[in-house]
């Protein structure tokens, strides 16, 4: 699927749909997929890499962040206009009247997985416990009305030990920004640079993507510029169609597998729980690794 697993104002029921996707893919075998951009952005190759090895060290802090005003170069607005005019955007108008009869309001981090995806896969780790802070908008904009917030800042503690501060904003003054910066005890990523105690290495974008079997990439470059070879969302777009592609061929499970992507998903969730009762400290669930 797109991105998020799923996305409604309702948390319980977003995790109650991570369930309904694990307990097949357990039982019968059967692969599942989430087409997260972020996963094969050139950083977060170049950062798996290095995690794999040893060159962070012990992890000691992430932060992933995706700054999203809604009318941001993508304008969230023309977005939301074009999706609620089609057949299913109708029957979503009718459907969430419910949830604002039962008093349900939303967040920004029911769509986390751009921001959560980067130091879940660098540190092949999992959230355990969360807080998280929101911010309401002020100026009644008629998009946020179903919004409890329309910025929300969390704060995890995961499996590894390391801390991660994760930002979902819709209501920011800076063009759109989707990124993460990993710290280690030996070695750090920030801002397209390696860092050690003793020295920077500034690196380009070709240097810090994996290679891709040169048949696939021939046929993104084809009647496309150098700029877009591999198509959009930071170059994602001909990693994630080779590794589904690739995936289904040899009958092996996706990296971005149920397992990681329900990882991705409970973080953004039970933030905004935690932001709804002001700081409250959670537990953030788990469904494991994926089997093999």
């Amino acid at each position: 699927s797109a991105v998020p697993i799923s996305s409604v104002p309702d948390g319980h029921e977003i995790l109650d749909g991570c369930d309904k996707l694990v307990e097949p893919c357990e039982r019968t075998g059967m692969r599942y997929m989430l087409g997260e951009t972020t996963y094969y952005h050139a950083e977060a190759m170049f950062c798996r890499r290095k995690a794999a090895e040893g060159a962070f060290g012990s992890f000691v802090y992430c932060e992933g962040e995706y700054f999203h005003d809604v009318d941001a170069a993508c304008n969230l607005r023309e977005v939301q206009r074009h999706r609620l005019a089609s057949k299913a955007g109708q029957e979503w108008v009718a459907l969430s009247k419910q949830y604002r009869e039962r008093g349900i309001q939303w967040g920004p981090m029911h769509y986390p997985t751009h921001s959560t995806s980067g130091p879940v896969c660098v540190m092949n780790a999992h959230a355990v416990e969360v807080t998280c802070y929101g911010h309401r908008n002020q100026t009644n904009d008629p998009f946020f009305q179903d919004f409890a917030f329309s910025n929300e800042t969390a704060l995890f503690r995961m499996s590894n030990g390391a801390v991660v501060r994760i930002c979902e904003y819709r209501e920011i003054g800076l063009p759109g920004n989707e990124t993460f910066r990993v710290f280690g005890t030996k070695g750090s990523y920030t801002a397209s640079t390696w860092c050690d105690n003793k020295s920077t290495t500034p690196l380009t974008v070709d240097e810090m993507r994996d290679p891709l079997p040169p048949e696939v990439a021939e046929a993104f470059r084809e009647g496309r510029t150098e700029s877009a070879a591999y198509g959009g969302h930071g170059g994602s777009h001909a990693y994630l169609v080779h590794e589904f592609v690739d995936a289904v061929a040899h009958q092996r499970q996706p990296a971005t597998n149920i397992w990681e992507a329900a990882r991705y998903m409970a973080m953004g969730v039970m933030a905004h729980e935690s932001a709804l009762k002001d700081g409250e400290t959670l537990d953030v669930p788990d469904w494991g690794d994926a089997p093999g």
